[in-house]
């Protein structure tokens, strides 16, 4: 998305859906548009993509004399290139502090809320991402992860609004549609999916996992909860976690990524886990010493079909941290360009 400012006006190019079953792509090429606003001429160049698969088209305009801000760094191409070097941020974030966390609980696919810690925490998690670029959020059922994702994005520096999508019935899709362009060019669109729920721990969820250790005996409570291929009574296994997460990844959020966009990923430890397992290519025995901390965002680069760790952000107001690669350092230098 393009958001140009011109003598206090905003003059924005867009057209977008997330809903798409074709796979054709398209490119549309660039042209020239002169445009006349109050009496000055605007020369906008036009270019942009089509994708039936994704159901998204964007128009960039470039102007003089304006400042631009697109939630999508600018790729660095060659003229003679005919394949884009597309480059974008993942940031994953395990959910805060939860009331079965606070109270020692085995928690699992059970929806509890965060605590006061956990707003806390989820709030932070927001502060160390406000200046990076967010195009989509993919977040799970469980309203922990989706009060994380909300309370985070209160505090990025877009101001953009995340709006949960419903397609789960046409009626529910038809009722939530935004009929404002302006409205909408200030949403992010969030995607829930149970895929990226947290593991299902069977009959361990709801007990308390010291009184769980003295019943069953740690080692026995420890395999549950940290082996890779050993599953709860009536539970998942971390593997069984892994295929339904890496699934999902691999087909709905990996392509937008390989598109250029920036997602945001607000999910649970074990599916976060799984995700990661995948990204860095861990081994089954490495996977299972991961340890993530609640509310903590972990960034990732992903350039060339490779995936780049970066490890979590700090406070924002420490500016070197965002300068992991040139559009990233240029994304926040317009934004502050915005406030000055």
């Amino acid at each position: 998305m393009a958001a140009t400012t011109f003598n206090g006006s905003v003059a924005t190019i867009k057209t977008q859906g997330y809903i798409g079953n074709f796979a054709h792509h398209q490119d549309f090429g660039s042209t020239s548009l002169p445009l006349t606003k109050k009496g000055s001429k605007i020369d906008l160049g036009l270019s942009g993509n089509w994708s039936r698969k994704r159901g998204f088209c964007s128009i960039q305009a470039s102007l003089s004399r304006a400042t631009t801000v697109s939630d999508t760094p600018v790729n660095s191409t060659s003229v003679d290139s005919t394949k884009k070097t597309r480059e974008a941020a993942l940031i994953l974030i395990r959910h805060g502090e939860s009331l079965w966390n606070e109270k020692n609980l085995f928690t699992g696919c059970v929806d509890v809320p965060l605590t006061k810690k956990g707003v806390e925490e989820a709030i932070e998690a927001g502060k160390r991402i406000s200046n990076i670029p967010v195009d989509m959020i993919y977040t799970s059922t469980l309203i922990r992860a989706q009060m994380t994702t909300m309370l985070a994005m209160t505090q990025h520096r877009r101001k953009k609004v995340p709006i949960v999508l419903h397609n789960e019935s046409q009626q529910a899709e038809s009722w939530s549609q935004i009929f404002s362009q302006e409205t909408e060019k200030q949403c992010i669109p969030v995607v829930t999916a149970w895929q990226l729920n947290e593991r299902m721990y069977g009959e361990l969820q709801g007990l308390n996992k010291q009184e769980t250790a003295d019943k069953y005996g740690k080692e026995q409570v420890h395999e549950w909860r940290r082996s890779y291929d050993v599953p709860p009574p009536n539970g998942e296994s971390l593997e069984m976690c892994a295929e339904r997460a890496v699934a999902y990844f691999k087909e709905h959020i990996e392509p937008q990524l390989q598109a250029g966009k920036n997602v945001m990923i607000a999910a649970h430890g074990n599916s976060l886990r799984s995700i990661i397992m995948y990204l860095d290519k861990l081994t089954s025995q490495e996977v299972i010493s991961l340890e993530l901390s609640t509310g903590i965002p972990m960034l990732y680069i992903v350039k060339e079909e490779k995936y780049i760790r970066r490890g979590s952000p700090a406070a924002p107001s420490e500016p070197s941290v965002y300068a992991y690669t040139k559009n990233l350092a240029q994304y926040r230098q317009k934004l502050d360009e915005m406030v000055h």
